[in-house]
């Protein structure tokens, strides 16, 4: 139900911004939204909770676990080539990367692609950081408790979660600004 209604107000605000009206309503019902399903998110997985562990198969078909980027920050970045705001944030999230070098990584996580069009946008998108394909059977989604894309949750160097950021939002720049000063 939680995907019906946050799907329906982004389609709302997509039609109502595109000719001008009731834009502030809309951007007010899509933030409400988004707040609802950040609760949502930090009721089922909470902060500073360990991430759940999870192994996935890289670009390049190689499993690729969760655990072993531990030592460092990291971001799990929920998105799909589908997703209009996931392509959006795309060149803010290399700014971030490129600026960070180093002090963290980023893992793009699929969700709903075939591995065509996956492996397709990565190259496209010049994307630089490490990607994973989120088969059908996996319960990465779930374990996350993801139901809005873009997600961004943030991993500490200990393996704990710091913080989720549902959709494209700025305060996800800004935590970082924060975390890495």
């Amino acid at each position: 139900m939680r995907k019906v209604v946050l799907g329906l107000v982004m389609i709302a605000m997509t039609a109502s911004c595109a000719n001008g009206s009731n834009k502030q309503q809309a951007t007010g019902n899509v933030q409400e939204a988004q707040l609802q399903q950040e609760q949502i998110s930090a009721s089922q997985l909470g902060s500073r909770v360990e991430a759940p562990d999870f192994e996935l198969n890289d670009i390049n078909g190689k499993p690729l676990k969760l655990s072993s980027l531990r030592g460092k920050y990291v971001v799990l970045d929920f998105w799909g080539a589908w997703c209009r705001w996931c392509i959006k944030g795309i060149p803010e999230m290399k700014e971030a990367y490129k600026k960070y070098a180093g002090k963290f990584e980023i893992l793009g996580i699929d969700c709903n692609d075939t591995e065509e069009k996956w492996k397709q946008a990565v190259a496209y998108y010049e994307l630089p950081w490490l990607h994973v394909y989120n088969n059908k059977d996996s319960k990465v989604l779930e374990d996350y408790a993801i139901e809005g894309f873009p997600t961004k949750v943030i991993i500490d160097p200990e393996g704990r979660i710091v913080k989720t950021v549902i959709g494209e939002d700025p305060a996800f720049y800004t935590f970082l600004d924060s975390l890495f000063k």
